[in-house]
């Protein structure tokens, strides 16, 4: 087996004012915070090194704050390192903001052609997936209709569905995803769980443990922004558990 994703030394700052202020004065000190050398900054990691194998389900557990989801975004590449590497070896498909690419004018069934593309998928893929997609999403009477009409719960089913149906190499979760109503949630809960055993290589935050038990086979335990203990998600846990 072989790394699909390095990660090398790597610690994120952001800036960070001493005292809380209004919005204005935020702003007006923005540029001074974000150069100062003078302590006026916060580790959200803190040299953190590991790796993840092709095939692996690695889950990520810790406490709010404990740089969870900061991780996430570098590996996705949304973030750079203030120090360190980030190396990730195919194609990243994020479960995180269910959605955040779709034109609110375009039809469903528009958007699932730019965004499949934009996941990796040819025009020709696209053609011939989207009747599967649409079917899996349970929302064929809408599919036509721009999604600014569509309500939440639609949306989000719109885009799972596209996620899913895009060969995914690289799977970056925050959260099970509580997708629709509880049938649905069940169906897309399975999928997931059907393509993560499939073999696609996957990151998974949560704060449920019980699911990383389930679907993980090693989990990392974040504290403070850096690696507290890794191995088999049960031992990981019941550390956790017993320092939380």
């Amino acid at each position: 087996m072989s790394a699909i994703i390095e990660v090398s030394h790597l610690t994120k700052k952001f800036p960070s004012l001493r005292n809380p202020q209004a919005i204005k004065e935020f702003i007006v000190n923005l540029p001074r915070a974000s150069r100062s050398e003078n302590g006026d900054t916060f580790s959200a990691l803190k040299n953190v090194s590991l790796s993840v194998e092709k095939g692996e389900c690695v889950g990520i557990i810790g406490k709010n704050g404990a740089g969870k989801s900061t991780l996430l975004s570098l590996l996705l590449g949304t973030s750079h390192p203030t120090e360190g590497t980030v190396t990730v070896h195919g194609k990243r498909t994020p479960l995180l903001e269910l959605g955040s690419g779709f034109h609110p004018d375009l039809t469903g069934r528009e958007n699932i052609t730019l965004n499949a593309v934009l996941l990796g998928l040819t025009r020709k893929d696209v053609i011939a997936r989207t009747p599967q997609i649409i079917e899996f999403s349970e929302i064929e009477a809408f599919i036509d209709m721009p999604v600014r009409t569509y309500s939440s719960g639609m949306y989000l089913r719109l885009a799972f569905s596209v996620a899913i149906y895009t060969d995914p190499e690289i799977l970056l979760i925050d959260e099970i995803l509580a997708v629709g109503d509880e049938s649905f949630q069940k169906k897309s809960g399975d999928a997931l769980v059907s393509l993560i055993r499939s073999g696609v290589t996957t990151v998974f935050v949560s704060h449920n443990l019980e699911a990383v038990k389930k679907i993980c086979s090693r989990a990392i335990w974040l504290d403070h922004g850096q690696i507290l203990d890794q191995g088999p998600p049960s031992e990981v846990i019941q550390k956790y558990l017993e320092g939380v």
